[in-house]
Order: C-alpha cells, then sequence, then structure tokens
C-alpha cells in the first residue's frame, strides 16, 4: 500500500496527531483527505474512540472514517522509549495536534517549549475545552458543555417549552467545529512558516469560542440593545416564510420561501395566489409580521400531501425545499451517490463500508481517490514509521 497522496493540496505535509475522542482526530481527519501525511499516536490499548459505537467483527464501524487515511503508531508516553520517539516525529514533521487537557504535555517534558527546541518551525495545534489560559483553563469539559456554554444549546428548544431540556445538536458539533478551525489554522499558520512570516507557534483552539462563533449578530445585538435571542424553532424571526411544515404521511417539509420572486412561485404552487398580492406580504419585513398567517397556510396544504408528494410540486416551482432526511434518505439519495458524498469503500477489517466524501472537491481528482485506505487497527503502521522513517531498529 503507498501511503502517499496524489495530487492533493496537502501531499508533503507531515502531521503528528496526538488526538483521543474527537475534536483533534476530526482536524487531522480532514487534513489527511487533503493529502497530509498523518501519524496517529495512540496508545498500547488504543484511542478510546475505538470503544464507541457499532462493532463488526470486533472492529469499530466509526473509526473506519474516523481513522481514514491516517497512519496508526502505539506509544506509551510516560515511558522514556515513547517519549524519545516522539521526540524523532516531531523532528521530523510540520505539525502536531493535540487535544488533551492543558498543562499535560508540559508535565511529560513534551511541551511546546521542549519541541520547539528540538523543531524551531513545528505548528503545534492544540485543542481543548476552555483554552491554554483564562480562569477556566483546568476544567473538564467534552462537547455537550462546548453546546451549553457557547450559546447554542439555549436556542435549540422549541418557544415556551419548559418540561423538557433543550436537545443537543445530534451529532458532537463543537469537537467537529474546534477540529475544523484547528484544520483551517493549522494550514495557515504552516503557510506563515513557509512564506517566512514566523517560526513555529502554538495554535489555541477550545470548543466553548468555536461554537460562540457561530452566534451571528447576537452578541453586538446584546451589547447595542441589550437583546438576548430566544428559541425560535424551526422558524427564524428575520425571514418569513421559512419553517419545517407537517406532511399527510407524517413526514416533515423544510421550506424557505425567503425572496419576494420564491415568496409569490410558492404561494402560486399552494394556491394560494391571494396571500402573494397582499400588500402586507409585498416584502420581508410585512412576511415576518404576519408569519403565523403564511405557517398555517402552508401548513394547510403540506397536510394534504406526502413530504415527497409536495417536495416534488415545490421542485418543479422552483421553490427551495427539501424533506427532513434520516441516514436512509442520504445513503440512498441519487444526488449523494452521484457526486460520491456517499461512497462504499473496502474496508479490510470489515468489509464494504459507506463512507461519506470529503467535504471538498478539487478538479483533477475524483472524490474517491480522496479515501486512500481506511482507519486502521491501532499500531498498524508501527513498523513503516518506527523502522523506515526513523530508523528504529527495535
Amino acid at each position: 500500500m503507498s501511503h502517499a497522496a496524489k495530487n492533493l493540496p496537502l501531499t508533503g505535509l507531515r502531521v503528528v496527531e496526538l488526538g483521543h475522542y474527537i475534536a483533534a482526530p476530526f482536524a487531522t481527519r480532514l487534513l489527511a483527505d487533503l493529502g497530509a501525511e498523518v501519524i496517529k499516536v495512540e496508545p498500547p490499548e488504543g484511542d478510546p474512540v475505538r470503544g464507541w459505537g457499532s462493532l463488526k467483527d470486533g472492529h469499530p464501524v466509526w473509526f473506519s472514517v474516523h481513522g481514514r487515511n491516517k497512519l496508526s503508531v502505539t506509544l506509551d508516553l510516560k515511558s522514556d522509549d515513547g517519549k524519545a520517539k516522539l521526540r524523532k516525529l516531531c523532528a521530523r514533521a510540520d505539525a502536531l495536534v493535540e487535544n488533551f487537557r492543558p498543562g499535560y504535555l508540559e508535565r511529560l517534558g513534551l511541551g511546546p517549549a521542549a519541541l520547539h527546541a528540538i523543531n524551531p518551525k513545528l505548528i503545534i495545534a492544540r485543542v481543548s475545552g476552555y483554552g491554554q489560559d483564562g480562569p477556566y483553563r483546568d476544567k473538564p469539559a467534552f462537547g455537550a458543555i462546548g453546546e451549553a456554554m457557547g450559546g447554542l444549546r439555549h436556542l435549540t428548544a422549541n418557544p415556551g417549552q419548559t418540561d423538557y431540556p433543550p436537545p443537543r445538536c445530534g451529532v458532537s458539533i463543537s469537537d467537529d467545529l474546534a477540529g475544523m478551525y484547528a484544520a483551517m489554522a493549522l494550514v495557515s499558520a504552516c503557510w506563515g512558516v513557509k512564506a517566512g512570516n514566523h517560526e513555529g507557534r502554538v495554535v489555541d483552539v477550545d470548543l466553548v469560542s468555536s461554537v460562540f462563533s457561530l452566534m451571528e449578530g447576537m452578541l453586538p445585538e446584546y451589547g447595542l440593545f441589550g437583546w438576548v435571542r430566544q428559541p425560535q424553532g424551526a422558524a427564524i424571526k428575520t425571514a418569513a416564510p421559512t419553517n419545517t411544515y407537517p406532511c399527510a404521511d407524517g413526514k416533515w417539509l423544510c421550506i424557505a420561501g425567503n425572496s419576494d420572486l420564491i415568496f409569490r412561485r410558492l404561494m402560486a404552487a399552494i394556491g394560494r395566489p391571494d396571500l402573494a398580492a397582499d400588500p402586507r406580504m409585498a416584502n420581508n419585513h410585512g412576511r415576518c409580521q404576519n408569519v403565523e398567517l403564511l405557517d398555517s397556510a402552508i401548513a394547510d396544504w403540506t397536510r394534504t400531501r406526502t413530504a415527497k408528494e409536495a417536495e416534488d410540486v415545490l421542485e418543479a416551482a422552483e421553490v427551495p425545499c427539501s424533506r427532513l432526511y434520516d441516514m436512509k434518505d442520504c445513503a440512498e439519495d441519487p444526488h449523494f451517490r452521484a457526486r460520491d458524498i456517499v461512497m462504499e469503500v473496502e474496508d479490510p477489517l470489515i468489509g464494504p463500508v459507506l463512507h461519506p466524501a470529503a467535504p471538498f472537491r478539487f478538479d483533477g481528482t475524483p472524490a474517491r481517490d480522496m479515501v486512500r485506505w481506511t482507519g486502521p487497527a491501532a499500531g498498524a503502521h508501527n513498523d513503516h514509521v518506527f523502522k523506515e522513517l526513523l530508523g528504529e531498529t527495535t
């Protein structure tokens, strides 16, 4: 198996991953999909995320995607030999990504000062719950805490709902966001080194700030007017009609009739040209003032059709809409398949398995070529990395 990426933008970039669970490994998955040589350093028992989710033949299904395109080696970083090997890896790397709690690497003698003494150009991307400084630096955190403190969980409730807690996003959005920001900042810093703008430096990314960065205009609204945005359910207050509507088969249809032209096409499609002609609905501001009337009229129409029937009518009228897809819908959708957004790959550990494509495309590189291999067993590349790359004999 060749470990070199071809015709991908990060070919030649070497990244060492000291990641566990989600955030740092998600960052390096993106980098590996882009062609970077990612060396995932796991403890002898493997990344604890290997114990999450479903298993097939004793192997974690999720890790087929989570660890794809990475070289896996195992090291005991509490041992002198493990530390020595990691230092050798970092001496030959462009970047390191880690998501231990702040101070952990320093206690092992592997903090930025020690690693920069070995490799002054090394970029060190650090992902943590609250960041490398500040009064909450040492508090433990997982993704749910990022959602809660970053302001997102407050918004996921239905308006006026007090009997149940606001639901979580459904995926580890805090970790994934932090991973994306870490990957973007790491590549930016590597460019800075290449351009001669600076030597190696530390990138500090945290879960809470990553979620908070998505809060759009909410902070200036609070600072200027004292407004605190409240949960809005499936609608938004700034555009109408935009909501999710019930259908005859018990499913839901998301409709975005935001612009004036689309609104008029929507009203024609549902047989309500009278609303399109109503002066109160002439612009978005007026429609927002009368959103309950509009939502009621649209819901009256969607309730008479299945979600697919309603979707077909609105698509013919060029009104943005979609059924709420579950994973079966995604896996079987012809667009997902045609663009290889969903692709079947061969995993030597678990057999044929569906993978999501990398979320970026490059001309000259088919999406399938970006999945060079699936998530390997822990330590699968010990010989390749330690003997061939580092020249170790044991």
